[in-house]
Parts: structure tokens; sequence; C-alpha cells
């Protein structure tokens, strides 16, 4: 079995969000990276897991993005996958994305693809359904459990008021979110075997983005809040009628 596992760069969490050239561009300065969460603790993990039970496997990782992507692909070699492909583009459009991952898939001829569920800077949520799409494959969007059984995988999505549960053939597309995996913590014997596994960089296939950003914006600013006495009830009932926003 060969298993694809798609990866993309974040700022971390923590990192201080502004942008440049008239608010077009995110400004990279003094920002940490991480692999996206969504695609490390869930996808990536589950994927590894599927390794240690069918040594055999393969297991493969792409991310579509300039040099810079390296430091996180090796930290998700480290952790179990055996090589890494890096399409060498740095563009943030769904499609041109999903679609330098699907000549990958398809060059590499997959049993299963994993996607995080979004990431967390653009939270898109789009890149898996559109994998599918262009390799004419089924997709299991919010997989928070996946189990395989020979060549056919069961897999169970949360939804309102219960859990939904499909089996499907492969090869097929997953996108991952919580409950399908725990975070893991790269060892130094994976972190050294991490420095000599394959990683190959291709250059992207001819394709035409279908979005541009216009512009980015920031949140606005937090109000500061009026403390009222627990004995002003009527200071408190004018604020609520003169000054409370409804959301």
């Amino acid at each position: 079995m060969k298993i694809l596992v798609c990866i993309s760069k974040t700022p971390d969490t923590t990192a201080k969000i502004a942008f440049t050239d008239n608010n077009t561009k995110f400004d990279n300065n003094g920002v940490q990276w991480i692999i996206n969460p969504y695609d490390e603790w869930y996808a990536l993990v589950r994927a590894i897991e599927l390794k240690e039970k069918d040594p055999s496997a393969v297991l493969h990782l792409v991310t579509v993005g300039a040099a810079d992507s390296e430091p996180i692909i090796r930290k998700a070699l480290a952790l179990g996958g055996d090589e890494a492909i890096r399409v060498n583009a740095d563009n943030h459009d769904s499609f041109y994305i999903a679609s330098q991952i699907a000549a990958v898939a398809k060059d590499g001829a997959y049993d299963l693809i994993f996607t995080g569920k979004e990431t967390i800077d653009y939270n898109g949520s789009s890149i898996g359904g559109m994998v599918a799409e262009l390799l004419d494959l089924p997709f299991v969007s919010l997989a928070a459990k996946f189990d395989l059984s020979g060549t056919t995988a069961t897999l169970t999505r949360e939804i309102e008021g219960g859990e939904e549960i499909n089996e499907v053939n492969l090869p097929l597309v997953v996108s991952a979110q919580k409950g399908m995996a725990e975070q893991r913590i790269p060892n130094m014997r994976g972190i050294m075997a991490a420095r000599t596994k394959p990683l190959k960089v291709v250059e992207p296939v001819a394709t035409e983005p279908l979005t541009t950003v216009t512009g980015f914006g920031l949140p606005p600013a937090k109000a500061g809040v009026k403390l009222v006495p627990a004995d002003n009830v009527e200071e408190l009932v004018r604020l609520l009628h003169e000054e409370a926003k409804v959301f």
C-alpha cells in the first residue's frame, strides 16, 4: 500500500500577524513556521500508525512551497515518513495547490491520500475535495476515525446529533480532523534519520490559479470592558439598553 500525506507550512499559533505591500502579502519577519496541526497531528500520525501495522506500506509526504518549507518537511520525515516531495511553487490558490498535489499523486499511484481538514492560516478546507475530483477518486471529509481492513476503509464522521460511518474501497482521499490520531513528538532517532531521507523537488505543472488575493485585514481591536458594581442594577440596565451591541 502506498500512502501520500499532504502537509503545509503555517505560522505558529502564537505568531504576531502583520501584512506588507499595502496589506496584500503576509509579513514573514519574525514568524515561527510549523507543520499545519491538522496535517501533522491527525493526517500524518494516522498514516504512520497504518504503516506501523503494515511495515510493507510506503509513506510519502507532499507539500507545495518554496525552499523555506524544507525544515517542516524534515520534521514530518522525522515523525515517520519514508520520503518527501516538494513542488517548487509559492502560490496560495487552492485549485493551484490541489492541481500540483493531484499531479504528484497520479504519478505515484497512491492507494490512500490524507489531508488535514484545513490549514490554520487560510481555513479553506477545500484541498482534499479538489484533489479527489481531479483524480476522480471518492472523498470523505472531516473524518474523525479511520480503520482499514484489506482494501476497505471504514471512516467515522461526526454529524449533528450523532455519527456517520462510511465504508469505501481504496483508493480514496480523506481529510482528517480531531479524533483521528494523537499528536506525536519526533524522537532523536527519527530526527537523525530524517536528515538522509529522500526529499525530491519537482517543478509545478502548468496550472492557472483561479483566485488572487486583493488584500488582508486584521480584525478590529477588542473594546475595553466596563465594570458595574453589583448593587448598581440601574446602571447595568442603562448600559445594556444604550451601549451593548447584539451580534
